[in-house]
């Protein structure tokens, strides 16, 4: 398929080179020319800018967004409605909330173009793995978009999950998990640590250990062995971490609100 990427960070980069990879025909735009530069030289076509992007992809265009929540995706939909026509899709593949997918589809259904958003996990090893994608919108464009979907994901890896604004509130609740599953990991080993046997363990080991055939085994403590091998106590990691209030601020009020 004809595809237009816009956003070449760490996610759209690999998602944009493993489409590459199926065969699919892709032109890519990002802010910064020399991320433009590089999908080039993997085989893409380059845009550098929207107008450009535009007219490089054949009709009906799909232009799939890889960019920040908030602003920049908003201000990227804004000058895409006035370059794209009738039948023409857009794909949000960020972390956008569910509630301004509903406002977009709505402003761009005004206008003939199709709105679908996808919460996509995979980090930096769903170039070869693949991605996990969730996704929300019109069944009949979510069906026309099948192809793109199987190349990005592994087998099984890919759900519609109902109208729009699906995808985006799977993914949310999924990220709340993650958070969660982590915070548990951190306390554990915290404990652990504190412990009178802290001094003699090797928590890689333990990591490793967990995750054969352990209830609480999974990618996130794969990490976490890989992490503890590299740095055994994690002495060189800051106890910081820069929040988006994603969760916090879209989630915690549903639990709230449903309570």
């Amino acid at each position: 398929m004809d595809m237009g990427m816009v956003g070449l960070g760490r996610m759209g980069m690999n998602m944009a080179l493993r489409l590459l990879r199926g065969r699919h025909r892709i032109v890519a735009n990002d802010r910064l020319p020399e991320k433009v530069d590089e999908i080039v030289k993997n085989g893409a076509k380059g845009a550098y800018s929207l107008e450009e992007l535009v007219k490089k992809i054949k009709r009906p265009r799909v232009i799939w967004l890889m960019l920040p929540s908030g602003t920049p995706t908003g201000d990227t939909i804004e000058t895409l409605r006035a370059l794209l026509g009738k039948g023409d899709v857009i794909v949000d593949g960020g972390n956008s909330f569910y509630g301004d997918d509903i406002r977009r589809e709505q402003l761009l259904g005004s206008v003939g173009i199709n709105y679908i958003d996808v919460g996509v996990s995979g980090g930096l090893w769903g170039l070869k793995i693949g991605y996990c994608l969730m996704v929300g919108g019109d069944k009949k464009i979510y069906k026309r978009l099948g192809p793109l979907f199987k190349t990005l994901a592994p087998r099984d890896g890919y759900l519609y999950c109902g109208s729009v604004g699906a995808g985006h509130f799977v993914k949310m609740v999924h990220n709340g998990i993650e958070y969660g599953m982590m915070a548990a990991y951190g306390e554990g080993f915290d404990i652990l640590n504190a412990s009178p046997y802290g001094g003699n363990l090797n928590f890689a080991k333990v990591a490793h250990l967990w995750n054969q055939g352990s209830v609480v085994r999974s990618w996130l403590l794969e990490l976490a062995e890989r992490a503890f091998k590299r740095d055994p106590k994690l002495s060189k990691i800051e106890g910081y971490v820069d929040d988006s209030g994603e969760v916090v601020v879209r989630l915690c009020p549903l639990f709230i609100d449903w309570a």
